[in-house]
């Protein structure tokens, strides 16, 4: 059992690839995870693209005009190497021994970029693991919106929609919010 009032010393990062942004019609294409401690030291890291009828993945890339400006090579190169993809059921196995392994009776706290996106698909499509992972989650978005708004202090990332990709994106741009605020408390403190 889950102890959610363990302080928790690890965070499983997350980042899905998906045909779009709505859980009740939209597919999850690829999964990446990552398991850090606090000073984002990479413990494991996991990752998947999934499984799913080649026709129905193009419908829904061509239904997403995104996709049709920004993602046009990553969905032609997902779409050409479906044969390397996992099932969903078997992703879903694998996440939560995956969790189970570098979390044990700690609860797994999701960390990314909008990760409440993310969350929203794995309730989805994969309830059994959402069961398994903390209700507070590490939304990045969430610092940005403070940083930008009240520091003026802006991350500058490059975003290619690679789930592994995006995850480093995520740890660095946070890892650089609490830089400036060290930065701040160093300055403060020689004055």
């Amino acid at each position: 059992m889950i102890d959610k009032t363990a302080i928790p010393t690890k965070l499983l990062w997350v980042d899905l690839e998906m045909t779009g942004l709505n859980p009740k019609k939209d597919l999850v294409v690829e999964i990446a995870a990552e398991v850090t401690d606090f000073n984002f030291k990479i413990l494991d890291s996991y990752e998947a693209r999934i499984k799913h009828d080649k026709n129905k993945l193009h419908e829904l890339f061509k239904a997403n005009p995104w996709y049709q400006n920004e993602f046009p090579k990553n969905q032609q190169t997902f779409l050409n190497n479906l044969d390397k993809a996992t099932m969903s059921t078997i992703v879903e196995k694998q996440l939560i021994e995956f969790v189970k392994h570098n979390f044990g009776s700690e609860p797994a706290i999701l960390a990314g970029n909008s990760i409440q996106t993310d969350r929203s698909f794995i309730k989805q499509y994969w309830p059994t693991l959402d069961s398994k992972l903390h209700y507070r989650m590490l939304d990045v978005s969430s610092w940005k919106l403070v940083m930008n708004s009240k520091f003026n202090f802006e991350f500058e990332k490059d975003s290619n929609h690679r789930a592994f990709d995006d995850i480093h994106a995520s740890i660095a741009e946070l890892q650089s919010y609490l830089n400036w605020f060290e930065k701040m408390k160093t300055d403060k403190a020689k004055k």
